[in-house]
């Protein structure tokens, strides 16, 4: 029996992630996890649990051996977590953006990406490539609310654009009034039947005759 009760007894550890790492988000706390779970032997993987900002390590005495290499891993794993790029939902979260304003600000060069990463999804067959970013580029983001500014940029331009788009609509629409104004009088000029002011009297004075 006390064999059987020392045998059942479990190995437990915990790791708290650094606000460093998570910048204040559960959606890249989940990522730093789903990343630990990937370096991983696929028996330790669902010995790995994340609450909170705290990832724990449970498994029985038994699987020290095993207990050990993950933990290691694990250990590894959280000391370069702040280093890890960023993936674009956890950028989205952490930066509180619409995807629409991710790739808007990534083309027009605002947003910079630190390279691309080409998964396969599970369940999925084909690939997809995405940018990723520098987690300290994005906490300099962040700091210096460069959300808020963009927005503002956008907003304006946007503004700008609607005044444009509002003056050529309004010119184009004077010239097409002016263009048929001017092709009326040509056509009233040239209309054989018009009459020049005073003609009936001249003829009424038989000078043509």
């Amino acid at each position: 029996m006390p064999n059987k009760q020392k045998t059942e007894i479990e190995l437990l550890k915990t790791w708290a992630l650094p606000t460093a790492a998570t910048l204040g988000s559960a959606v890249r706390a989940k990522g730093i996890l789903q990343e630990i779970q990937a370096r991983l032997s696929a028996s330790s993987k669902k010995s790995v649990i994340l609450e909170g900002t705290e990832v724990t390590l449970v498994m029985p005495a038994r699987e020290k051996a095993a207990f050990n290499a993950a933990a290691a891993v694990i250990a590894r794993t959280v000391a370069e977590a702040d280093t890890l790029p960023v993936i674009p939902r956890e950028i989205q979260d952490i930066l509180t953006i619409k995807t629409s304003e991710r790739h808007r600000w990534l083309a027009d060069g605002r947003l910079p990406s630190a390279g691309t990463r080409t998964v396969r999804l599970a369940g999925r067959a084909r690939k997809i490539t995405f940018h990723v970013f520098d987690p300290k580029v994005v906490e300099d983001l962040l700091d210096r609310g460069a959300v808020d500014e963009w927005r503002e940029e956008d907003a304006e331009a946007k503004a700008e654009k609607r005044r444009r788009a509002a003056y050529q609509a309004k010119l184009t629409r004077s010239l097409k009034k002016a263009g048929k104004q001017k092709k009326a009088a040509r056509e009233k000029t040239e209309d054989p039947d018009a009459k020049l002011a005073g003609w009936d009297a001249f003829d009424l004075d038989g000078l043509l005759r």
